[in-house]
């Protein structure tokens, strides 16, 4: 086993959080996993992994490594792929994340067209609501919607999201259909939280010259986007979501648009990745080609 295998080996380990499970992926003895590690801890002279009865975790030494170690291995794919010039031909992982609605309902139904143009590329896909790290979780791009808040990463900006006010035709039936702002004050909203503990700022709202935010009262609050429209689906108030993801049920009825003339500010879109010299090819097909779903969707 050369030095590289023993790298995908390592960084297999880490993923799975276990020597046995790394073995039955890579097809390996486990004997032999366990000597990969412990032959690429004697010679880097340090401690990689805290072994338990149940699992491994990473030592700080070892999670530089794996860091370190997926760049490394993304680099000698990259010059493998580098005089390959048809599409067929790229190949190696990649690992992306973005929002859970976003991977449901547009990403995933339209992931076998590009896996079909690039056999060759393997995806692990995230879908989360929560902000990863980008460059120590090893993601090669990331697809985020709001504002972005790390300056140390590289932003490819795609466009804007409008949101719009909806809530089900069983909450309006039940409360009414508000007309104006001061008619929320008889409304209920589902308040969205990043962290539960949190305070809504309440309904957000342009009013000619800057957003502000109109205090609403809620019997709920969440912190997920699925939890979110479910919510609403369930008559338990009014939500602020980007219509990309009502669509759907706006067309089929399940949600109505509230206050057309005062929506929130639109939320930014875009793809974020780590500042490297040399961009991977596959990389750089992914993010071309979901910049034009998103694009078009946006449209």
């Amino acid at each position: 086993m050369d030095r590289l295998d023993t790298l995908r080996v390592f960084l297999r380990v880490t993923e799975l959080g276990s020597f046995t499970r790394a073995a039955d992926s890579l097809g390996l003895p486990k004997a032999s996993v366990s000597q990969a590690i412990a032959r690429l801890e004697a010679e880097l002279c340090t401690q990689l992994l805290h072994r338990t009865t149940r699992r491994v975790h990473l030592t700080a030494d070892g999670a530089q490594l794996q860091q370190r170690a997926h760049d490394l291995l993304d680099d000698m794919d990259e010059l493998q792929n580098l005089f390959r010039h048809e599409p067929s031909e790229l190949s190696g992982r990649l690992r992306v994340d973005m929002p859970g609605g976003m991977a449901r309902n547009l990403v995933i139904p339209q992931l076998p067209a590009f896996l079909a143009l690039h056999p060759g590329i393997e995806v692990e896909l995230s879908a989360t609501d929560r902000r990863v790290d980008v460059v120590r979780e090893g993601f090669d791009c990331v697809l985020r919607v709001g504002t972005l808040d790390d300056s140390s990463l590289i932003a490819r900006p795609l466009g804007q999201m409008r949101i719009l006010n909806v809530a089900s035709p069983a909450y309006l039936a039940a409360h009414g259909t508000p007309r104006e702002l001061a008619d929320l004050d008889q409304h209920r909203l589902v308040h969205y939280v990043g962290t539960l503990g949190q305070r809504s700022p309440g309904f957000e709202y342009f009013d000619g010259q800057r957003y502000q935010a109109w205090p609403m009262r809620g019997a709920l609050t969440v912190n997920s986007a699925d939890g979110y429209s479910a919510a609403a689906l369930a008559g338990l108030g009014i939500i602020q979501v980007p219509e990309m993801g009502a669509r759907e049920a706006l067309r089929d009825g399940r949600l109505v648009e509230v206050l057309p003339d005062c929506l929130a500010e639109p939320m930014p879109v875009n793809l974020v990745y780590a500042q490297r010299r040399h961009l991977p090819r596959r990389v750089e097909a992914f993010m071309t080609w979901l910049a034009g779903l998103l694009v078009a969707e946006m449209r």
